[in-house]
């Protein structure tokens, strides 16, 4: 499975956000821009927590199991592989998510004076924060769960088949 790049979601995210950018601007001229959710930072906060507790818990399993610790509950590669594919699916979507939570807020930076309009850049700049949680526990997540390089694994024992 290949590992997740950088690029890729940087790319996304400034693809999305020019996109969205020229969309509030064209909106804006058009009529009345949509409100930003608040409800946007918080869904993806409870992704990330998602992300990380899966990781966590993985890599807790994971050590467990390469020490050989009696009783210890090891991990499948299906859950692995299961694992990693829903870590960046999450950081994909969300690199574009954030794009265009990103854009909006940049569009909005020129209305701070106007108290609605304030409160939803502040609803945009943490909608991209989260987002950057996400992409950081989808990361977290996919090398907790990448199998061990030739020489990495010194008890021989395979950990994960992601």
């Amino acid at each position: 499975m290949k590992q997740l790049r950088l690029g890729v979601l940087a790319g996304l995210f400034a693809a999305a956000g020019v996109l969205s950018w020229g969309g509030a601007r064209l909106w804006d001229s058009l009529g009345t821009l949509p409100s930003v959710p608040l409800a946007a930072a918080i869904v993806l906060a409870v992704i990330a927590v998602i992300l990380l507790a899966t990781a966590l818990s993985t890599r807790a399993r994971l050590r467990a199991q390469r020490e050989r610790r009696p009783g210890a509950k090891g991990v499948e590669p299906l859950f692995a592989a299961r694992a990693v594919v829903f870590g960046q699916a999450s950081a994909l979507v969300t690199a574009l998510v954030a794009g265009m939570y990103g854009g909006v807020g940049v569009f909005l930076l020129g209305f701070l004076d106007v108290p609605p309009r304030r409160d939803q850049a502040i609803y945009a700049a943490a909608a991209v924060l989260a987002g950057l949680g996400v992409v950081a526990a989808a990361l977290f997540l996919e090398r907790v769960c990448r199998l061990p390089e030739d020489g990495d694994d010194h008890d021989g024992t395979d950990a994960a088949a992601a």
